[in-house]
């Protein structure tokens, strides 16, 4: 017998994608260098195949016919970011009225094709001469970063009125100063404490800008708050469990949503001779500034064990000297990402919101899966049959569907990403898209079989199973 899954008729369907991915770098239009564009002439060996920034989707460039085709495939809003380098190409001081134009004008062709905008202010994307002065690490970045964000909401917060502060602040922390991953390829814990204060202390300061100017509209911060699960109920195991969801979780989500840091992760930090350098007055301002909604990315779950080896006494200190990562027999996994898939991890987050955080106002606004050479699915009529990408999305929105029924206050989901895009250092090895990318003629784009059936879903305000 056939299940229905209905969703809400006001249910946000959509996707989402952040501009250093997207919209290509262009500089003759008086882009500023990020430090991905810094990275990829520096060591250009670093990316899949060789491939920058500078061949990303095109956006910048096709964002007329793109919207469009959002529209086509019944996209009721969308997510995209604003490059802080494209709109101040120094970082600070000037605004490049070119950018300006460009915003205005994805603005208003979304508006025009009944496609909301939900604009984030940070994707990654550091201004490389605001790296130059230590990027989050320092003070005095924050401070340009508010007035980045003033900016915005001056210049277009008229027709926005979903903002997001940051996208997954935790993983520059992670992959720029812990695992090599990011520019500026450090691997220091008490620096990537300092960058994670200070990512949370600018996402305040910019909801403080935000509230100044009054009340045009709702603003958060998009969070990839990844459950963390134990290996098995012996106390150790849960110990482990805790101190990744402190560390991972919960120092950026007690933070943007309650105001506070919790005590835990304050004392495990201070026993570890880690503590951050923090303002009184700053505490005050995180405090009083919490979000308004808040945005889920979640891919895969995280599982833990308790330490089974000691770690070199001379290895610089790591989250792992806390913990061990723990693979579970038996896990389903995409093996082109090397990602578990595991559905029900998406429900837990949900409940773990409604029970634990005032049941805020919020939404899946990233989900997807990435697959390499796609092309090998392609039918008689040129279409990519994606099956498994149809496949993981419906098993993510039966658990979607099950949190609503159970009062969780989920307002929509976004899969990641609209187009196959650039993706930091795998560039397109994985591709994420309803929609293909042509990288020889990148003004072609052919719609998956997961985008026509996506947009049915959105029609029908659900589907049956």
């Amino acid at each position: 017998m056939l299940k229905s899954y209905e969703f809400p008729n006001d249910f946000w369907w959509g996707t989402a994608s952040s501009a250093a991915q997207m919209e290509g770098n262009d500089a003759m239009d008086g882009k500023g260098k990020s430090i991905w564009d810094h990275w990829y002439e520096k060591e250009p060996q670093r990316f899949h195949n060789g491939i920058g920034p500078q061949r990303t989707s095109q956006f910048y460039q096709h964002y007329k016919s793109d919207v469009l085709l959002m529209k086509e495939l019944g996209h009721t809003s969308f997510r995209f970011s604003i490059s802080w380098s494209r709109l101040f190409p120094e970082g600070t001081g000037r605004v490049n009225p070119k950018a300006v134009d460009f915003y205005n004008d994805v603005i208003d062709e979304l508006i025009k094709a009944g496609i909301e905008p939900f604009v984030n202010l940070y994707h990654f994307d550091m201004p490389f001469l605001l790296q130059e002065k230590g990027g989050w690490e320092n003070r005095e970045v924050v401070s340009e970063f508010s007035r980045y964000a003033r900016t915005c909401f001056e210049y277009f917060g008229n027709r926005v009125s979903k903002w997001f502060t940051q996208n997954e602040p935790i993983v520059p922390v992670e992959a720029g100063y812990l695992y090599d991953m990011h520019y500026p390829n450090q691997i220091d814990f008490k620096k990537a404490v300092q960058v994670g204060y200070h990512s949370i202390l600018a996402s305040a300061l910019a909801i403080n800008e935000f509230r100044k100017i009054g009340e045009i509209g709702k603003i958060g911060i998009i969070l990839n708050v990844t459950p963390s699960y134990a290996r098995s109920q012996h106390p150790a195991d849960q110990k482990a469990s805790r101190i990744a969801d402190l560390l991972f979780n919960r120092s950026f989500l007690d933070a943007s949503v309650k105001g506070v840091f919790p005590s835990e992760l304050v004392q495990l930090l201070k026993d570890l001779g880690y503590l951050p350098k923090v303002r009184k007055e700053d505490l005050i301002i995180i405090q009083e500034n919490t979000v308004d909604i808040l945005g889920v990315n979640y891919y895969q779950p995280r599982r833990v064990k308790a330490k089974e080896n000691l770690p070199h006494p001379q290895a610089p200190f790591m989250p792992e000297h806390l913990f061990d990562h723990y693979e579970m027999p038996g896990r389903r996994i995409n093996p082109y990402r090397g990602w578990e898939i595991y559905e029900k991890g998406i429900y837990d987050i949900l409940i773990n919101l409604r029970d634990h955080y005032h049941n805020i106002e919020c939404f899946v606004s990233e989900n997807g899966m990435g697959v390499e050479n796609e092309e090998r699915f392609l039918n008689e009529e040129g279409v990519i049959e994606d099956n498994y990408r149809i496949e993981f999305i419906k098993g993510h929105l039966k658990w979607v569907n099950q949190a609503l029924t159970e009062g969780c206050n989920v307002k929509g989901y976004h899969l990641w990403t609209f187009m196959d895009n650039w993706s930091w250092l795998n560039a397109y090895k994985n591709r994420y898209g309803f929609v293909s990318v042509n990288l020889e003629k990148q003004s072609e784009r052919t719609v998956k079989k997961s985008g026509w059936w996506f947009k049915r879903v959105i029609k029908e305000n659900g589907f049956m199973e």
